[in-house]
């Protein structure tokens, strides 16, 4: 009789422990994954293979989504393919204004906690501060690549990825504005640059360092950005379907006019100076006749182009500790409000 008792109870308490679990996971906060390929998201032929890895299939939202069951403990998660493709053919304006209102839908919602977007790793920090100027919500935004590919034998995406996710899930990432993800470092999407073409410890904070780690027993936040960013930017693609177009000239000794000459004859609206070239100025003072916006910036890397009394009487915007990728993104930006030089510097120094 006890037996045939517990049988009729075993199957009462099998319904309670699956509602406590459905229950449990109902609370767990909300991430969505949005994806746009590169390397994370890349096979080669053979586990031992770094390099030359477009040859396999791409990996698949779900597969990146399977293969961290981890993940179920950390977040409800659902996901949005915005592309799966290498870095190179991931920096046309139409998909990064498609990323950017996705995320910003996403983000409006209440029910949504935070965000990840897979990202190839030579362009990741544009894309990344891009989103921090565009992004309208204060809730995190995570930005994770890989410098392995999925296949490899010693593949940093998975780990990448989980934490990414565990950063977008953790209230003490809200307010923090678009930040990158990769070897357990938490970087500002405005101050990270990838500093390596191969190791996976490429991505640095030159300047300023980390603002936190993702580390095994919890998620360290130890300084945040004092820019505008995010929910405080004065920026709004909701309705754009275009970008202005700027372009960057890099400087060099002997460094001829031609390609500013040419940049302005092709419609170039803004330009940024990678660093000085004597021929450089008169070929500035032309293309501001025309209109074109011109910022200074510097190929050192590191450091602060300061605003000199000289350079603002040329009408130059100076770029402040933003390299020139970075430079390009706020420019553009910045034209779609306004092509006056000194409101445009009044951004570099707020942004």
């Amino acid at each position: 009789m006890a037996r045939f008792r517990l049988l009729l109870t075993l199957p009462a308490a099998l319904c309670a422990l699956a509602f406590s679990l459905n229950a449990a996971a109902a609370d767990l906060p909300q991430v969505k994954l949005f994806t746009t390929g590169g390397t994370i998201q890349s096979r080669a032929s053979n586990r031992d293979k770094m390099m030359e890895y477009t040859d396999g299939r791409k990996v698949e939202p779900q597969e990146l989504l399977d293969e961290l069951p981890e993940l179920k403990a950390i977040a409800r998660m659902s996901y949005l393919e915005i592309s799966n493709v290498g870095t190179p053919h991931l920096h046309n304006t139409e998909q990064q204004l498609q990323l950017a209102k996705a995320i910003n839908e996403w983000l409006a919602r209440p029910e949504a906690a935070g965000a990840v977007v897979t990202h190839g790793t030579a362009m990741l920090e544009e894309t990344a501060y891009y989103l921090n100027l565009v992004v309208k919500s204060d809730k995190p935004v995570v930005v994770v690549g890989s410098m392995h590919p999925w296949s490899a034998i010693s593949r940093d995406g998975p780990m990448n990825l989980y934490n990414a996710v565990r950063v977008a899930a953790d209230p003490k990432a809200r307010g923090q504005g678009v930040m990158v993800l990769l070897n357990d470092e938490i970087d500002a999407a405005r101050d990270v640059t990838k500093n390596n073409t191969y190791r996976v410890d490429t991505f640095v904070s030159r300047d300023l360092g980390p603002l936190g780690y993702a580390d095994s027993d919890r998620v360290v936040f130890y300084r945040k950005s004092l820019k505008r960013h995010t929910a405080k930017s004065e920026f709004d693609v909701s309705k754009l379907t275009t970008l202005p177009k700027v372009d960057i000239v890099y400087a060099y000794q002997d460094a001829d006019r031609a390609p500013i000459d040419a940049l302005v004859a092709a419609g170039s609206k803004g330009i940024v100076l990678d660093d000085s070239a004597d021929t450089f100025p008169d070929a500035t003072k032309d293309g501001q006749a025309k209109g074109v916006v011109f910022v200074q910036s510097d190929r050192k890397g590191s450091g602060r182009v300061m605003l000199s009394e000289k350079a603002a009487g040329k009408g130059l915007v100076t770029a402040d500790n933003l390299n020139a990728q970075k430079s390009r993104i706020l420019l553009r930006l910045a034209l779609t409000k306004t092509s006056d030089p000194k409101e445009i510097q009044r951004m570099f120094n707020e942004y």
